[in-house]
């Protein structure tokens, strides 16, 4: 078996593309991987340490960058695709995984050109404007939310789930005290950061009761840090989480953004979760993340807007005084997991490649 995976740009993109790569790899030693991003994505800097090769276009995002922008990317385009068209040719790929960012659309309609089977898996409640012009074109487009498929008229979408990044959910013992797990993704996310430290101050009378684990960014560490040592409370700050899994495993409640693989990430460990959308991402697509685990009582959403020291720190002091309702929450979101999506997607590639 022979597979490209194309796209990348983000974590969310990418990681589940990862988690599938590895299932065919566990399957089968001798499957061949390529994947196909761009230099300025996460992708650069992730795969090299992850051992699959990579190969890259200089197609740019369109939408949000002005007149000029727009011409640059276009232009880009039809170099994108013939560049796709000549790596097709060299791989011969049996299989063409889009997982979405800019890489993605050059890469599966040169694929379909060739008569290449493609599909999309496509992380996030409503899909990107990619995802959606080519969902009808592909053989299987691989959905997180039942509710995708709305957008995905004349698709052939197969709610698969979202694949996380760990095969096995690590055991690991759990903290006497509440345990409270916040980050904002890699880079942090300095609204969340803030109105934490806010909360905390107004929560003293829990000092003795509660745990934090925040996971900053590098760009508000030192200023958190800061705080948290004026604070009476038992904490981990830190730039950068490396082993995620463990702290997920640990946490009673988490407090974060809704990307895709975020989300996928709670069902996957089920934990309850306030999930606080990042504002600006296009489509507004975190909100639908979050109101998705919101309507299924998996976890409240609070938008960035709205975000306050006081407000947060209520909601805590209820999830403390109400252990009850955070393991309804927490068995809601182990409940839409889907610990099988990796394997799944896999499945169908398979039986496509072979049809």
């Amino acid at each position: 078996m022979r597979v490209i995976f194309a796209g990348g740009g983000t974590g969310g993109h990418l990681f589940p593309g990862l988690a599938v790569a590895r299932e065919f790899q566990r399957r089968d030693e001798k499957v061949e991987i390529l994947f196909i991003g761009t230099e300025q994505g996460i992708e650069f800097r992730v795969l090299p340490k992850e051992g699959f090769k990579l190969e890259t276009l200089t197609v740019k995002g369109i939408k949000g960058r002005g007149v000029r922008g727009l011409i640059d990317a276009l232009f880009g385009v039809p170099v994108s695709v013939l560049r796709s068209w000549k790596i097709i040719g060299e791989f011969r790929p049996d299989c063409i995984i889009g997982l979405g960012g800019y890489a993605s659309g050059p890469l599966l309609l040169a694929g379909k050109l060739k008569h290449i089977r493609c599909v999309i898996m496509e992380q996030n409640l409503r899909p990107g404007f990619t995802n959606k012009l080519l969902a009808r074109w592909v053989d299987r487009v691989f959905t997180a939310y039942t509710q995708s498929a709305h957008y995905l008229s004349g698709a052939r979408v197969v709610e698969a789930g979202n694949p996380v990044r760990w095969r096995e959910l690590p055991k690991v013992r759990r903290r006497e005290k509440f345990s409270l797990l916040v980050f904002g993704g890699s880079a942090g996310a300095r609204r969340i950061n803030f109105a934490v430290v806010d909360a905390l101050t107004r929560l003293t009378d829990l000092q003795t009761q509660l745990f934090i684990t925040h996971q900053t960014g590098q760009a508000d560490y030192p200023a958190i840090q800061k705080v948290y040592a004026a604070l009476p409370f038992e904490a981990e700050v830190t730039p950068f989480i490396d082993k995620m899994d463990e702290a997920y495993a640990r946490a009673d409640l988490v407090l974060c953004r809704a990307g895709a693989t975020t989300v996928a990430e709670l069902t996957a460990f089920g934990k309850a979760a306030i999930l606080v959308p990042y504002p600006y991402a296009i489509y507004d697509h975190q909100r639908g993340n979050a109101q998705a685990l919101q309507e299924a009582g998996a976890a409240e959403m609070i938008l960035d807007q709205d975000l306050t020291g006081v407000l947060l720190a209520e909601r805590i002091h209820g999830y403390v005084a109400d252990p009850q309702r955070l393991k309804r929450m927490a068995a809601a979101a182990r409940a839409m997991g889907r610990p099988d999506a990796a394997a799944r997607i896999v499945d169908e590639c398979y039986a496509l490649a072979h049809v």
